[in-house]
């Protein structure tokens, strides 16, 4: 019995230490980086500097419809009136990440 446990305990290891996330999982830390260098000039914690009320605030988020990835990505990339499209200037895996740090900090109250 002792043998099987070692053998159940040494695959768990292997197959846990073996996995790496998929190549297009975000790094919400490198989001945060290039948030700081291309987004806070107008979004600084979550505001907006050119239109208070689409801040990137979780409600405010969400009653622009912009509450997903999908849409998130989609306004980073091609922006949109005032915003400027950044898909000339980040790479789609960078636009994502920054999507997705966007996203944890409303989710966090941009604290």
């Amino acid at each position: 019995m002792q043998k099987f446990l070692k053998l159940v305990l040494i695959t768990l290891l292997f197959l846990t230490s073996a996995f790496t996330p998929p190549a297009s999982a975000a790094d919400i830390a490198n989001g945060g980086q290039i948030f700081s260098l291309h987004c806070a000039g107008c979004h600084i914690n979550g505001g907006n500097i050119i239109r208070r009320g689409k801040n990137l605030q979780k409600k405010a988020l969400k009653k622009y419809g912009m509450d997903s990835l999908e849409a998130v990505t989609s306004i980073v990339t091609n922006g949109k009136n005032n915003m400027s499209a950044y898909k000339d200037r980040l790479s789609e895996q960078e636009i994502q990440n920054v999507a997705a740090y966007v996203l944890e900090q409303a989710d966090k109250g941009w604290q």
